[in-house]
């Protein structure tokens, strides 16, 4: 039983190879009579004046870069061409059934179809793949190729932007009247107008998604039909960036570091080598921040980028900042002989002070009564001396005199005793010391209050211009969204149904 069952493998597997022997000489025998006579430099017409419809479709599969510096594209692509050659046509009943045969790429006519706005140069496809050659005439060539096509970047709304590539087509030997080039038909005759994407071979961008992808064929009416460059293949390729990236590495980074530069506003006023210190140090790290997003966006002056205008915006907030605490500073440090106090500023002070915890009248309150101590004390000297001196005087109280008892007293003392005189000046030099002493005092702490009134202006002022700053830029970036249609004036979506 062994002996027979390897016997019948045997037979089976030189039968099934004398069979595929027999086809490949059946497949190789139809080749060789379709091109006995076969030129394939000439165009399959019939007539010189007839056209070679040629049918293209495009088969995205990885969406690879899109480099903003270069403005160039980079695409993974199937490029799908479809036309008749009847001088390659066979009845398949008369030829063992064949339907179906593969030819190399340089054995059949080739309709030239290249990128047309590609970057490097490289016109050709990534593989030469075979062509597929049906019983009527149709051919069908599928090649694999990465395309680098030339891309204009939009930055205005740079990291919230779109972009809108293209990929044109177009026969780099023959013009209109030879060949006409169509977009493809499907097999339910619907003409595909968009770029196709297979699901299960797409690989996903992880900076930027499709959002449209129409396809329509171009004529360039400034050339006549004898022209290259009158009709072409458009793809278009709407794709929107994905701003996370952007968002976590530059934009919060910056806002962070930018908001440290008001809570410089916390320092107390006289404290402004610190607050300086923080501004130019926030300052520093925002042109950092400027410089990686130069790197980033093309060298163009038609339009600024979105985030360069919010770091440009937060350069300037920081320099104001900055500029504000030198006034500060020099508010601060002021006193009676180095600067004069006007009085309106005196009037702004009092009503400042009013609301202060140690208002200006209990100031004035105080110094009043260190006026009165030193009368007081005046006096006292006064009466003790008569009292040495037996001097009648002192027929009154001591808290009974007033100030002009006083100085009434002081002059009859004066001519009575040059030595009293001498005293009672001495008296008064420490009393007009003092007073003058509280005057200084008390306008160098007006000069510090109006330093921390202008510190708490301008503290409420840059927080309003950062949060609506902010908040005013990114918003144009929220809301500059892809259209909802590919084309302006067209409510059509150039996609499957």
């Amino acid at each position: 039983m062994a002996a027979r069952f390897w016997i019948f493998c045997g037979v089976g597997i030189i039968l099934g190879a004398l069979i595929v022997q027999v086809q490949c000489n059946e497949e190789s025998q139809l080749i060789s009579n379709l091109f006995k006579n076969y030129n394939k430099n000439i165009r399959p017409v019939v007539r010189p004046e007839d056209k070679v419809e040629v049918q293209i479709k495009l088969t995205l599969t990885n969406l690879i870069s899109l480099n903003e510096k270069e403005e160039t594209l980079t695409t993974n692509v199937w490029i799908e061409i479809q036309w008749e050659d009847l001088r390659l046509a066979w009845n398949s009943s008369d030829n063992y059934g064949i339907e179906v045969i593969r030819v190399p790429y340089n054995t059949v006519w080739l309709p030239d179809i290249v990128l047309e706005n590609n970057i490097d140069g490289k016109f050709d496809v990534a593989y030469y793949a075979n062509v597929l050659i049906s019983s009527s005439g149709w051919m069908y060539w599928l090649p694999p190729a990465i395309y680098r096509s030339t891309c204009a970047i939009e930055i205005t709304y740079f990291p919230f932007d779109y972009q809108n590539c293209t990929l044109a087509f177009r026969s780099q030997t023959y013009s209109a009247n030879e060949v006409d080039l169509t977009l493809a038909v499907d097999e339910k005759g619907v003409t595909i107008e968009w770029v196709d994407i297979d699901p299960a071979a797409f690989t996903e961008n992880g900076e930027w998604a499709i959002v449209h992808r129409p396809a329509r064929k171009m004529i360039n009416t400034r050339y006549s039909p004898d022209d290259l460059e009158y009709q072409e293949i458009i793809f278009n390729v709407i794709i929107q960036r994905k701003p996370l990236f952007y968002i976590i590495n530059i934009i919060l980074p910056c806002s962070l570091i930018s908001s440290l530069v008001v809570l410089a506003y916390f320092l107390p006023a006289q404290a402004g080598g610190q607050k300086l210190t923080v501004a130019i140090s926030v300052l520093l790290a925002q042109t950092v921040f400027l410089f990686l997003i130069a790197q980033k966006v093309p060298e163009t002056s038609l339009s600024v980028p979105l985030i360069g205008k919010y770091l440009i915006f937060v350069m300037c907030v920081t320099t104001l900042i900055a500029t504000n605490q030198i006034v500060v500073l020099n508010f601060s440090l002021r006193s009676p002989s180095t600067h004069i106090m006007s009085h309106t500023i005196k009037h702004v002070s009092t009503s400042r002070a009013i609301q202060s915890n140690l208002s200006f009248q209990e100031l004035l309150h105080l110094n009043l009564l260190v006026f009165d101590h030193h009368q007081r004390c005046l006096h006292l000297s006064l009466v003790m001396m008569c009292s040495r001196s037996n001097c009648p005087c002192l027929l009154f109280s001591v808290d009974s005199i007033d100030v002009s008892s006083t100085a009434n007293l002081y002059k009859s003392l004066a001519q009575a005793a040059p030595e009293i005189k001498q005293c009672v000046d001495a008296c008064n030099f420490i009393a007009d010391s003092t007073r003058q002493q509280n005057n200084i005092g008390s306008e160098i702490e007006s000069w510090v209050l109006i330093g921390k009134m202008i510190d708490k202006v301008c503290f409420w002022a840059a927080i309003l211009l950062f949060i609506i700053g902010t908040v005013g830029i990114f918003l144009t970036g929220h809301f500059n969204q892809v259209p909802e249609f590919p084309f302006p004036g067209q409510n059509k979506k150039y996609a499957p149904s």
